[in-house]
């Protein structure tokens, strides 16, 4: 077993704060280009002084038009005639109660003048809060801007972590009056409100008239896996700490994980120029059938963590221009907004989720679900195009240094994400002493109108760059090879390297829509990342995957996908493989067959398959004394989500 920890003999990194060292200057010169070369975006915007906080229609031209074409197709109406004028049968009454409102009605209407007159292209959208006759408007979360852009043919759910499936669900397409979908209002039957609990008798509706909206989501999953994987550690050889008893490979496990959030826009109480303020805890139950049976590089699901009752983010938002530009503060999740694909959010695997490469090179992770660590983020939306974000960040979010990677101690196990291990399991323990995790990202969406005849795609580069020191795989504390046979105490001690960073690009791409079936389309991703290998498990790693929206022309809100990724070993871990006389580990694949079937609004259930070439790229399996790999693996599953 190899101890990565400091002797008394050895001298502690130097850790410099100066705000002028050159790497900083380089990361302040990306975010000051950026801002530059999107102002231009920006100009039309800041020119025109639109009151958006009366606006009931923050949406691009484009998409107005196209309701206006939905709606004269659909009920005859002459080409001056307002959308929003159209009286509500009965089956819409039910469904969509705003139109009885007169002040609704005449925001409505005076919000798609001003789109006619302004051509408004800030990137927005009308997003309900919990009743009919009450709206809010802010910022879109970065799923709910994808959805926008790829006209709502990504996933009903993206689980690309807890929050991001949450905001998935409550930024689903709102009917309009003329269009058939779920009962907003919540007061209708069970199979149609949008959350299982609906308006809990006026209890809602009177909460969000002062701006507070709580959220319960509750995930459910089941897996199991009939071939390959390893006997649970505890089995194991004695040499590896186990009982020697040793045991099948097979087994299942279940996880579940419980989010209780509460929003509150303070425009409603304390006035337009006001932000969001946002609270969130989780409650985490099961065990990792990834710890327990499988060696992969990252759990099988996005879900797994050790179990606990934690508190995740805690953060205020305040918008600037318009909604142009907004600052986040606070304790945040940077996976709810940074190296996100909206289409590889339908996968269950983790790797589709945060990525592989943060997830196994960086401190425990890195502010992944469900660790989230105080930052600030900046983001700059001059057009429905382009959208640059920036963060920093704590890069270590359960705040131990010494068990925040899978080299050091041999690993833990028992925690997949270290979130307790030496650590508090409360999500409020803070270690401010290893650096700053500094983030960016650049979004380019390609939109088109419905009518239009083009395809929407997303496109975003980005990085990220860790001010923190990272023990090598090369050298040890005297300067020689780590894991080299030596006499001295220093031998399996690993010298430290200064900092780390990565980049990657993201592409999400319609590839096919139908003409006879509006729902039905085909989305393709693609999402590659690489890193430097003397310091990192994993230095190159790739996901891409192709999605059927609506497979069946009775089951709109389903998605049919196939899904693989791959994670490439680096240098330094093949070089300390050799070192130690271990396997040497290469590359892991992984597909994922998965279908996601939208029950109701409020409930989703999704069957998964998955199968694992060479976990951990090939990594020795820990039952066994001998040189023997784990086996590739087959794994099956079923997950919900349900909305409260």
């Amino acid at each position: 077993m190899v101890c990565f920890v400091r002797s008394p003999r050895e001298t502690a990194p130097v850790r410099t704060s100066c705000l002028f060292d050159k790497r900083w200057l380089y990361t302040l010169s990306f975010f000051i280009f950026g801002l530059w070369a999107l102002i231009f975006e920006a100009k039309p915007v800041f020119a025109q002084e639109l009151d958006l906080s009366e606006i009931a229609q923050d949406r691009p031209f484009s998409q107005v038009e196209d309701d206006k074409a939905s709606l004269e197709a659909s009920e005859g109406m002459e080409e001056q005639e307002s959308p929003l004028k159209t009286k509500p049968t009965a089956q819409t009454e039910m469904r969509v109660s705003f139109t009885e409102a007169e002040r609704e009605k005449h925001l409505a209407e005076r919000a798609l003048e001003q789109a006619r007159q302004h051509r408004v292209t800030s990137k927005g959208l009308l997003l309900q809060q919990s009743q009919a006759h009450q709206y809010t408007y802010r910022n879109l979360s970065e799923v709910a801007g994808d959805r926008m852009t790829l006209q709502d043919s990504t996933p009903s759910v993206n689980n690309s972590g807890a929050v991001v499936a949450a905001q998935s669900m409550s930024s689903q397409k709102i009917p309009l009056p003329w269009e058939r979908g779920t009962d907003i209002t919540n007061n209708g039957d069970i199979m149609h409100r949008s959350k299982m609990l609906g308006s809990m008798f006026g209890a809602r509706n009177l909460l969000d008239h002062f701006g507070i909206t709580f959220g319960l989501l509750d995930i459910e999953e089941v897996w199991g896996n009939p071939s390959g994987g390893t006997p649970s550690q505890a089995q194991g050889s004695p040499a590896w700490g186990g009982n020697g008893r040793g045991g099948g490979g097979q087994g299942a496990s279940y996880d579940a994980v419980t989010l209780l959030s509460m929003q509150v826009d303070l425009r409603k109480t304390l006035g337009p120029k006001m932000g969001l303020f946002n609270i969130s805890g989780m409650q985490i139950r099961g065990r990792s059938i990834s710890q327990d049976h499988l060696s992969v590089f990252n759990p099988i699901s996005g879900q797994e963590a050790d179990r606990s009752f934690r508190l995740f983010e805690l953060w205020y938002q305040q918008p600037f221009f318009h909604n142009v530009m907004d600052v986040r503060i606070g304790e945040m999740d940077l996976d709810n907004e940074f190296l996100i694909s909206a289409y590889g959010g339908l996968y269950l695997n983790a790797d589709f989720g945060w990525p592989l490469i943060p997830s196994a090179d960086l401190y425990s992770g890195g502010p992944s679900w469900p660790l989230a660590s105080p930052g600030i983020r900046f983001r700059f939306r001059p057009s429905e195009r382009f959208t640059f974000m920036f963060a920093a960040s704590d890069d270590n979010p359960p705040g131990n240094q010494n068990s925040a990677f899978a080299i050091q101690n041999g690993g833990n196990t028992a925690d997949p994400t270290n979130q307790n291990y030496g650590n508090s399991a409360s999500g409020t323990r803070f270690n401010t002493n290893t650096g700053v995790l500094l983030m960016e990202e650049l979004q380019y969406s390609v939109t088109f109108g419905k009518h239009h005849g083009g395809l929407p795609g997303v496109y975003k580069l980005g990085g990220y760059y860790d001010t923190a020191d990272y023990p090598s795989f090369y050298k040890n504390a005297i300067g020689e090879p780590l894991g080299n046979p030596h006499d001295s105490a220093d031998v399996n001690t690993p010298a430290w390297v200064r900092s780390n960073w990565a980049v990657y690009g993201i592409m999400d791409q319609m590839i096919w829509r139908s003409r006879s079936n509006p729902y039905q389309s085909v989305g393709v991703f693609f999402r590659g990342m690489g890193t430097q290998g003397d310091r990192n498990l994993v230095t190159f790693a790739a996901d891409a995957g192709i999605n059927l929206k609506a497979p069946f022309h009775n089951r709109p809100n389903d998605t049919l996908g196939l899904g693989w990724g791959i994670g490439v070993a680096g240098d330094g871990a093949r070089h300390f493989d050799r070192e130690t006389g271990t396997i040497q580990q290469t590359a892991e694949d992984h597909m994922e067959l998965t279908y996601q079937a939208m029950v109701t609004p409020w409930l989703n259930i999704q069957p998964d398959f998955q199968y694992i070439f060479r976990p951990s790229g090939g990594v020795q399996d820990y039952a066994y004394n001998t040189l023997k790999r784990v086996g590739d693996e087959a794994i099956l599953g079923v997950h919900a989500d349900i909305r409260f």
